[in-house]
This record gives structure tokens, sequence and C-alpha cells, in this order.
């Protein structure tokens, strides 16, 4: 089992909602940035324009503005909602490598 669906509907979450939320949209609308997903056995990259992701790949991008980098168990325990982001980032269960304005906005992903 791969975590690419889970990736996909989080990037469709993410597009729906700036879709329908114009604060929201305005706040990402400016950003252009390339995000890469290291789960150690496995790697997503996906790409922000115009306040909406696209081109999800399951493959790096190089030299990507934004690394998430977590085990997949932790990252599953994210998107479940047994770990909060910001606990994992605390306790070093998930790392994040980028301007600190990049990082900023991935709030907003999960």
């Amino acid at each position: 089992m791969t975590m690419e669906p889970q990736i996909q509907a989080l990037v469709d979450k993410f597009n729906k909602k700036t879709a329908n939320d114009e604060e929201m949209r305005k706040e990402v609308e400016h950003l252009t940035k390339t995000i890469n997903i290291d789960l150690e056995t496995e790697i997503y990259s996906v790409k922000l324009e115009n306040a909406h992701m696209s081109d999800l790949k399951a493959e790096p991008i190089e030299d990507a503005d934004v690394v998430i980098g977590c085990t997949v168990e932790n990252f599953q325990k994210i998107l479940d909602k047994e770990l909060r982001p910001m606990r994992a980032y605390l306790t070093k269960k998930i790392t994040l490598k980028g301007k600190i304005q990049d990082l900023m906005f991935l709030k907003k992903f999960f």
C-alpha cells in the first residue's frame, strides 16, 4: 500500500478549499513552490502555483523549495489526527526544510 491516495486527497482538499475560500486563496495565490514529501520508503512531489496544487508525482523534484520528511507511520498518524503536526515537529517525528515563510503555509496543507 502506498500513501499516494492519501496525499492526493490532501492535494484535492487544499485545492477545494482555495477554490471556495477567498481569504485562503489570497494568502497563497502569490506563492509558487515545489514540495517534496519524503516518507523514507516512498517520495512524492507536488507543485503549488496560483493557489492550486498540481503535478503530484511519485518522484522528487530536484532542489524543492520545501521538503517534508517523515515515516509512513507517523504521516498516517498525522492524517488520522492521532498526532498533531506541531507535536510531530517538536518531537522530531516530522522534519521540515525550507524557508520559514514557505513552511508557514504548510499548516493549510494538513
